[in-house]
This record gives C-alpha cells, structure tokens and sequence, in this order.
C-alpha cells in the first residue's frame, strides 16, 4: 500500500524584476513527477546537484507549496491542507549544524514538538532522554548547545528531533553528505535500525550512489526537475538504461581494480531550469540522442519489469 504517492507536481518559482516585482520568469525547480513510496519502504532519490531533489522533499512535506499536482499521504489529498497532517511526515535536514537553534539547549530542541503537541503528558525531560538514547546520546547530553558537539552528534540530535513527534514518513534530505566517510556509516546504520524498530518509511535524498544503493529498496534518478529512471536499487546499479543513469554510475569510484568502469564524460553544462531544452530535458549532452529526442517529451515506460525509464533510444 502506498504511503505516499505524489502525481504530476510541479514546482515553479519565479524571477521577479521591475518596480511592481512582475514575474518576467519561472525556474522550473520540479517539472511534473509522478511517484510513490508504500508503507515501510526506503526510495532513494538521486541526481546532480540543482536538479530538484531537495525541492521535491521539501514540496512533498509542503514546505514549499506546488504550482500544480497533488501530494497523497495515507490516501489523503494534502495539497493546500492545513498541514495538521505534519506529525506523521518530518524532516532531515543535510546541515546538521544550520538546522539546529544554536540558542537552544539540546534538551529544548527535542522536547519543543512534545511541548507544542502534547505529546508527553507526564516527564518531558524523561521522554527526550529515551530518544536521546535510541539514536546513540547520552541523556546528560540534553544540557548541551549545539556548538559543543561533533556534526555527527548533530545530526543525531537532528535525527532525535524528527522521531520525537512519532512520524510515519521521514524526509532524509542528505543526512549524510556533510558527513566524514565513518561517521557517514554510522548515521545510516541507525536509520536502518530505527526503520526497522519503528516501521518508518523514507524518501531518502543523496549524491552517493553507494549508500543509496546501501540503503534503499528502489532509486529514482532525478534530471533537471524530471525523473528519468526508476528501478530497485540492485537492478539500477547494476542494469543501467537512461544514459544520464549510465554516466552518473561511472563516476562512482571502485577500490578493486578489476572491475573499474569507463568513465562517461558528458559534454556540455546541465541547460538553466529557467529555459529548459524541448523535448527530452537530457538530449543536448546525450550520446545517443536522435532527431525526436528534440521534439517530445520522452514516454515513461517499463522496460523490463519494475523497470521505468523515460527514454526513446533505449
């Protein structure tokens, strides 16, 4: 069953100038996508940076409002809602530090969402303590300000905050980039550990296919604010078919020299979302673009089986 399900949103924001501040653009951040998440499922979403992955967590949490589409969660139509649904979806934020109150102890920073929701009728030091504990802190930890810890510590207290209001859903908007390589294993084993304790659900956002492919049971690849590809994760890493998939896996780095990959270079820059190409938003840097590439949208097919693609050359 689908948790989350998300058709045809669209995100666009616009460029004002002049006196009166008219419109006289629209930076297509997300440009008409269409997915789902069922319950207890972890969906990575990958793509280079400025693509729209971090509009698209943030629209589906309705931090940003869409300019079109709607946003399913539980089988609720939460487009222009009140938002009181926002208990059960929160966020990780990729700043562990920038996401943090540094005038706050860690103590308030957890316990401000059981203050505002009632969550804790009885001790809400007590409660914080219990959360503090279930993602690696030490209770003694919540008289603490967030400069006087490590940025793995603070993304822990990040993590603590977002499992105090008891989600279903949780947003993990590049929990781990900020991170040193260790400390990045560490954050993504407690996720693991915490989803399968708490039966949560993520829409998991990264640049690092690896630790995509670690911890996600489907990966969506995301270009210029449209998905291109969508797969399980072990099939996508291994069975590549969207050419922009293809040159995005042969830059990830291997340690045995036996099974390096041919780097695929791709000419050109990524086009400005303000004025995106006709037709498929890839086919200016594609190898294998032919003339109707440059004139329609791409279908969103599957291939094989659980294996989508938007894509006419494949």
């Amino acid at each position: 069953m689908s948790l989350v399900e998300v058709k045809n949103l669209k995100v666009h924001f616009p460029i004002r100038a002049g006196v009166l501040q008219k419109p006289v653009a629209w930076v297509r951040a997300v440009d008409g996508v269409s997915f789902a998440i069922n319950e207890g499922e972890t969906v990575g979403l990958v793509g280079e940076s400025g693509c729209g992955k971090t509009t698209l967590g943030r629209t589906i949490l309705r931090l940003y409002e869409p300019t079109e589409g709607e946003v399913y969660f539980d089988g609720r139509n939460i487009s222009g809602t009140d938002g009181s649904f926002r208990r059960q979806a929160q966020m990780i934020f990729q700043d562990p530090y920038g996401s943090l109150n540094p005038r706050m102890t860690v103590g308030d920073i957890v316990g401000e969402a059981l203050r505002v929701h009632k969550l804790c009728s009885g001790n809400v030091p007590e409660r914080v303590a219990e959360l503090l504990t279930a993602v690696g802190l030490s209770p003694d930890h919540m008289r603490r300000y967030p400069h006087e810890f490590s940025g793995g510590q603070r993304q822990r207290i990040g993590i603590a905050r977002a499992l105090a209001v008891e989600p279903k859903f949780i947003v993990c908007d590049e929990p781990v980039s900020a991170l040193d390589v260790s400390v990045q294993a560490q954050i993504v084993n407690l996720l693991q550990e915490l989803q399968e304790k708490l039966k949560l659900t993520y829409l998991f956002i990264a640049h690092d296919l690896a630790v995509v492919e670690h911890i996600s049971d489907r990966v969506l690849v995301m270009y210029l604010g449209r998905i291109v590809e969508e797969a399980e994760a072990g099939e996508l890493l291994a069975n590549p078919l969207h050419p922009y998939t293809q040159a995005l896996i042969s830059s990830v780095p291997t340690i045995d020299p036996a099974t390096q990959r041919r780097r695929i270079i791709l000419p050109g820059d990524v086009p400005s979302p303000i004025n995106p190409p006709s037709g498929c938003p890839f086919h200016p840097r594609c190898p294998i673009a032919v003339a109707c590439c440059r004139e329609a949208v791409p279908a969103w097919r599957e291939v094989r089986k659980d294996h989508w693609v938007a894509c006419d050359s494949v």
